[in-house]
Formats: C-alpha cells, structure tokens, sequence
C-alpha cells in the first residue's frame, strides 16, 4: 500500500498545533533530507507581534511584524514581502538530495509573495514529496491548491495530533 499522493496537506484553526506536528515530522524524516522552513510566533511581554521564519537548517528571517515599514498588510501585521522572498531563494527545494519539502503554511502572508505563490506551485507539481500546513480558511491559492487531485488533505485537531504524526509516518515509510 504505496502514497498514492505524495502532497500531505494539513489544515485546521489557528492554535491547534500544525505547526508543532510539521516540526515533529521534519525531525523523524530526517532521512529524507528535508529543506523547507516553519514560523514561529514572536512574542514581546506576552503579546504575539509578528512570525519569524526558520529553515530547517536553522537559519533565520522575518515574515511579518506589527511594527516594521510595509505596504503589504495581514490584520495588524506587516509582512516583509521581500525579506521572505530573499529568504525562499536561500532554500534548496530543488536539490538532489532534497527528497521531502516542509513548508509552514500556505497561507495570506505567504501568498502575498508572487515568488511563493510560483514556487509552491512548482513544488507540489515537482516530484518531490510535500509536507505542508495551509490555512483553514482562504480563497484563491489557498482554495485551489486544496482541491487539487495531487494532493491528500488532513485536519488537525488537538486530539488527533498524535494519531496523524504516527499515521503519515506510516504512510510515508511503506511507500516505494
């Protein structure tokens, strides 16, 4: 029983761990030679004032913050569309030896980068194997890149968490 899509999409609201499971998945398919990044949230005295972005390899940029220069603009964040474009370009999706790629999310920020908006195109289209989170709600990208036939879509709930890590590690180690 093979990985008939090899684009694992999870999805669900903010807050019920996509993020903590992408990072436990990058961790136990190390094998893989993962490249790809996830967010994390900066916090100041407690309030969340903005993401940074982290490649698997540990570098480090910024995505989006309540108080930098921007014109681009998700709810009270400014998104440093540039910067995260100059940081995509550092990450070596393409590479040989890169044989699964873990983007944290697919989602408005992201998407206000026409770079990302080609590249995750490219990317789930590539022979690559996929492993994303995307947002819960969207339209546009978001939308389409959820309907398409390629690739196999799972909510995360806080109660699932741990059956879906175990479940697409499964899945992932029986392929061919």
């Amino acid at each position: 029983m093979g990985l008939t899509k090899k684009n694992i999409l999870l999805t669900g609201p903010p807050g019920v761990g996509k993020t903590t499971l992408i990072k436990k998945l990058s961790g136990e398919l190390k094998g893989l030679h993962p490249a790809g990044f996830y967010t994390e949230e900066i916090r100041e005295e407690g309030i969340r004032k903005g993401f940074d972005l982290i490649s698997l390899d540990g570098r480090r940029g910024l995505l989006s913050h309540t108080e930098i220069e921007s014109p681009y603009r998700v709810g009270k964040y400014r998104v440093d569309v540039r910067g995260f474009e100059g940081f995509l370009d550092s990450i070596a999706f393409f590479a040989p030896e890169t044989n699964l790629v873990i983007i944290d999310e697919i989602g408005k920020m992201e998407c206000l980068s026409p770079k990302f908006r080609r590249l995750i195109k490219e990317i789930i289209d590539s022979e690559k194997m996929v492993i994303a989170t995307i947002a819960f709600k969207g339209v546009g990208l978001i939308e389409e890149i959820k309907k398409r036939n390629n690739v196999k879509l799972f909510e995360v709930t806080r109660n699932n968490i741990d059956s879906l890590l175990l479940g697409i590690l499964l899945t992932i180690s029986i392929s061919p």
